[in-house]
């Protein structure tokens, strides 16, 4: 089975979660920058967590299916049409032979991702999938998509092939789900972002003065940001003093302050090492909002302690946990009224329709009688 590039949109990359456990030789992680939304995607597919996917920035690719094969678009508000018609992001779409799915803009968020059932095929190289640019390795030869193209996928699910035959109904979930767990509660403060921090692991490189003015400092995405880092506007963070560290290890949400005082925030394709002082970390449950701002998005510092940010983690999984589980059972639930329906034997009695349908294990039939 295979997808077709037709328009590869404006930068179209393959990601999964990784490439893990080379730190210490110097290679980068890279990954999906939105994890908690890629991981839907393909939860929406009945794809493993980890398997290979599209990641789009702004502007989404037009894809043509060569057979029958179930997709799903999530990330930020994607307007997703399939042949030039509208549809819903979020949950799991089946698309036809000969058919074009396009991600024509973005309403709301800077990235989606395009889950196929099966996956992206593509050789794996130390492990993952993912495309690193700056490297050249990984994805569809080190590069991003290009017209033409032609993407090979995966065996399907049986979940896939049940929705595709029409034997289970399809999965669909809430964009919002997480807002309404209230792990993102305050994040959207009008224009702005919050975004949770940890201070360290050298804040005692600044001034208490700039630590104390950390919490609630607001900042702006500037232009010069990529997938390895966002550098920020706005205040200044003064250092104590102007001296040397040692170069040390570097995590996805590290912020890093260089001599001018305008903070970077590492991002999924961050380097391995730095010796600018970090002055905070960017919580991981808030990093898919993150990834999320484009150039120009405010966004507002707001200090925790290392046990709430903890808190916030487990939480947030078991969010996700339970979001993936509502999938199934909101499905199940539509697949049993559609046999309910379709089980109806028929009856000569006017007006009187037959059921069967199971409660607990045991099966019970129903007539229903219109009484006029």
């Amino acid at each position: 089975m295979s997808i077709r590039v037709i328009n590869s949109g404006l930068m179209t990359t393959i990601q999964d979660k990784g490439r893990m456990g080379y730190q210490a030789s110097g290679m980068q992680v890279s990954g999906d920058m939105d994890q908690y939304s890629a991981s839907i995607a393909n939860a929406l597919v009945g794809n493993d967590d980890n398997a290979a996917l599209l990641e789009c920035t702004c502007l989404g690719p037009e894809l043509e299916a060569s057979e029958d094969v179930l997709v799903a678009v999530t990330g930020g508000e994607p307007r997703v049409l399939v042949d030039n018609r509208p549809v819903h992001a979020y949950e799991s779409l089946i698309l036809h032979k000969g058919q074009h799915l396009k991600v024509a803009s973005m309403e709301a968020g800077t990235r989606a991702y395009i889950a196929i059932d099966g996956g992206i095929d593509v050789p794996l190289v130390l492990g993952s999938h993912s495309t690193n640019l700056k490297l050249g390795i990984g994805g569809a030869e080190g590069g991003r998509l290009y017209n033409g193209e032609v993407l090979n996928t995966g065996k399907p699910s049986e979940l896939a092939k049940a929705i595709i035959s029409g034997a289970h109904h399809i999965r669909r979930t809430d964009h919002e789900f997480m807002a309404h767990h209230h792990l993102w509660q305050e994040h959207n403060r009008g224009d702005s972002h919050e975004i949770r921090i940890v201070l360290g692991p050298q804040e005692n490189y600044f001034t208490p003065e700039a630590v104390k003015a950390l919490d609630g400092a607001a900042y702006t995405v500037s232009n010069d940001s990529d997938r390895m880092g966002y550098r920020l506007e706005g205040q200044v963070i003064q250092r104590a003093a102007q001296r040397d560290m040692i170069t040390d290890g570097i995590v996805f949400g590290s912020i890093q302050v260089p001599p001018n005082g305008q903070p970077i925030i590492m991002m999924a394709d961050h380097q391995t090492t730095g010796g600018y002082p970090k002055i905070a970390t960017v919580i991981s449950a808030d990093l898919p909002l993150l990834a999320q701002c484009s150039p120009g998005s405010k966004i507002i510092f707001k200090v925790i302690s290392v046990e709430e940010a903890q808190d916030i983690y487990v939480k947030f999984r078991q969010a996700m946990k339970e979001q993936i589980a509502l999938m199934d059972e909101e499905a199940e639930a539509a697949d049993e009224g559609k046999a309910m329906e379709e089980m109806a034997w028929p009856d000569s009695r006017a007006g009187v329709r037959n059921y069967q349908f199971k409660i607990n294990g045991q099966l019970f039939r129903v007539s229903v009688e219109e009484i006029k």
